[in-house]
């Protein structure tokens, strides 16, 4: 049970956010650069975001809904018909490394070079900064949290830390987290792919659909936030069946799920920014009492 649930907009029940992380074949370039352009197979697997995109996007006009798309600036050059298209919709593109690149495999100021470069391709393709990010492979750094900061990123949605949002801060400043978790992203359910020794066992999807939804159903019975990642590698319509179930939620007569609909993830953060520090505090207050009780059942045994 969440003791300090957010309290979510217009009296909803949960937060969610189906979002997505447009690698492409940046990961296989990254890996096998010489042998990429030979791994035609894998790469044609992996450019499946250019049908999938479409499809999607068609969909979210049709619910309105407006979502986040993690982005490696290195495929926004590469496909920048698709990050056009995105725009039109109305969504947010969040960053998401250059080349998908490991933050902790790189020095400092590696890591901070192409930090600032994906921000620049980003300002560059959609006339803003970006206000969010996405570690890619979740490998956030002891030094990112810091370059965020410094750049006036808003969010974070790389760490597993809890289920609704929390605050983390530093001496530069601080930026929300909008958590998740591996049972939310679709690659450990259905990535098979033996160029890049990725080898899940084949499933039909809706194992993995039976995760999300019971994640679903937990986040919205206790008042959670509700996020998903995914990298177009199942097939549109389930994603789509997904968001159609919880939309029935949200018709239902009880109150019912809060979608980021205006602006993804800025608009779940923007508009609990305030409620979060004070729910933050709350949680630091509960767990010094716990401390406290702690210590008084450990000095009563002692006595004893």
């Amino acid at each position: 049970m969440i003791s300090n649930p957010v309290p979510w907009p217009d009296g909803a029940k949960c937060a969610c956010a189906i979002t997505f992380d447009i690698d492409t074949d940046s990961i296989l370039h990254l890996e096998h650069r010489e042998r990429a352009p030979t791994m035609l197979s894998t790469m044609s697997w992996l450019k499946y975001d250019e049908i999938a995109i479409p499809r999607i996007l068609e969909v979210y006009k049709r619910a309105e809904i407006k979502q986040t798309f993690f982005y490696p600036a290195w495929c926004m050059e590469r496909y920048p018909h698709l990050v056009e298209m995105i725009l039109e919709g109305g969504h947010e593109i969040a960053a998401h490394g250059y080349l998908h690149e490991n933050p902790n495999k790189l020095s400092p100021e590696d890591e901070l070079y192409w930090f600032e470069r994906q921000i620049e391709v980003i300002r560059k393709m959609t006339g803003q900064k970006p206000r969010g990010w996405r570690a890619p492979l979740y490998n956030y750094s002891k030094y990112s949290i810091d370059y965020m900061i410094e750049q006036g990123f808003l969010y974070d949605a790389s760490l597993m830390g809890d289920d609704v949002p929390y605050v983390l801060e530093t001496e530069k400043g601080s930026v929300i987290e909008l958590p998740s978790h591996w049972g939310m992203d679709d690659w450990p359910h259905y990535t098979h792919a033996p160029d890049m020794h990725y080898m899940m066992p084949i499933k039909a999807p809706d194992e993995a659909m039976n995760v999300f939804m019971s994640e679903f159903r937990a986040m919205h019975k206790y008042g959670g936030l509700w996020v998903t990642v995914w990298h177009l590698l199942a097939r549109w319509k389930f994603q789509f069946r997904m968001q159609s179930n919880m939309s029935r939620k949200q018709s239902d007569n009880r109150p019912g799920t809060r979608w980021g609909e205006r602006q993804g993830h800025r608009e779940i953060v923007q508009v609990n920014e305030s409620s979060l520090r004070t729910t933050e505090r709350e949680r630091e207050r509960e767990r010094e009492r716990e401390r406290e009780r702690l210590g008084t059942r450990t000095r009563t045994r002692t006595r004893t």
